[in-house]
């Protein structure tokens, strides 16, 4: 598997005994709930369930990245063990983990010069970001050498996929990213925003489905559409939910139903408290191999 340490972070929304199966390092964001600070740790200090029960109930959130000492803090055994680094990052487009892990790798290459230490921007985000990982891990594991899948990534992380819809606007509005105008005729018409992620790494409004049976149809057709291969797709699905594992199910069974060669069953995850903190309930998201995204 080469003399490498694959890793990422906790915003890669899988689960902390997936990154293990596929001997991926992680290192965690944080976030507090009405000033009490926690790690955005797989839900094993606070559960899902609670966290999302705390938002409804008006709790303030508020979340941070991991910091440059942070980084070399948890670097640094790796280097002291002779090991190189890969590390991805959360997209640059909603976060500044990718410049704070590059200043640390760039601090540490002066102490352990003989080390290579390599950050890539993900440009993506939750179990899109976690797709890539795992993907990744097959290519290690393959016999990529740490160079070949540093390249391999920047040329291919474009290729993965991120749709998301709400069915709540709630803590869009209250993030500024729908305004208060806009969400509340949004909510009395029942519209539900689908989203995507461009090609900077940024979440980006695409459309506005009315009604839950529209949008899922919608963000199915969306997967058609841009898959690789579109209904034949062979690929892996994943998928990730805020609080609505219903809704995800409901999305999960019409993929299977129309892609017949899916690699395995949708993988359904759920979203973490970091980017929990910033959806709110309510979200579902879908992600899948396809063209480049190029907007």
């Amino acid at each position: 598997m080469g003399n490498y340490v694959l890793s990422c972070c906790s915003t890669s929304d899988l689960t902390e005994q997936h990154l293990k199966d596929r001997d991926i390092h992680y290192i965690s964001f944080h976030f507090s709930i009405d000033g009490q600070k926690y790690s955005d740790d797989f839900g094993k200090t606070i559960s899902y369930d609670e966290f999302y029960k705390k938002m409804v109930n008006g709790s303030v959130m508020k979340t941070s990245q991991v910091n440059i000492d942070e980084y070399e803090e948890y670097f640094i055994p790796f280097l002291e063990q002779g090991m190189d680094i890969l590390h991805v990052t959360l997209s640059s487009g909603i976060s500044g983990s990718y410049n704070s892990a590059r200043i640390a790798a760039e601090d540490l290459s002066e102490k352990f010069p003989e080390r290579k230490i390599y950050i890539v921007d993900s440009l993506g985000a939750s179990s899109g970001y976690g797709l890539l990982m795992d993907k990744a891990a097959d290519l290690r594991d393959a016999g990529m050498n740490i160079d070949q899948l540093r390249d391999w990534l920047v040329e291919n992380r474009l290729r993965v996929h991120h749709w998301f819809f709400s069915t709540d606007l709630t803590f869009y509005i209250k993030g500024g990213r729908v305004s208060k105008t806009a969400g509340l005729f949004g909510t009395i018409l029942k519209i539900c925003p689908l989203l995507n992620m461009s090609d900077d790494g940024r979440l980006i409004p695409r459309k506005k489905v009315r009604g839950k049976a529209a949008v899922i149809n919608e963000i199915v057709a969306r997967m058609e559409e841009n898959a690789d291969n579109g209904l034949n797709y062979d690929g892996k699905c994943y998928m990730c939910h805020s609080d609505c594992l219903d809704d995800a199910e409901k999305v999960a069974s019409l993929i299977e139903e129309r892609f017949h060669n899916l690699n395995g069953k949708v993988e359904i995850y759920n979203i973490g408290t970091v980017i929990g903190s910033h959806t709110g309930p309510g979200t579902v998201a879908v992600f899948f191999w396809g063209k480049k995204r190029d907007c």
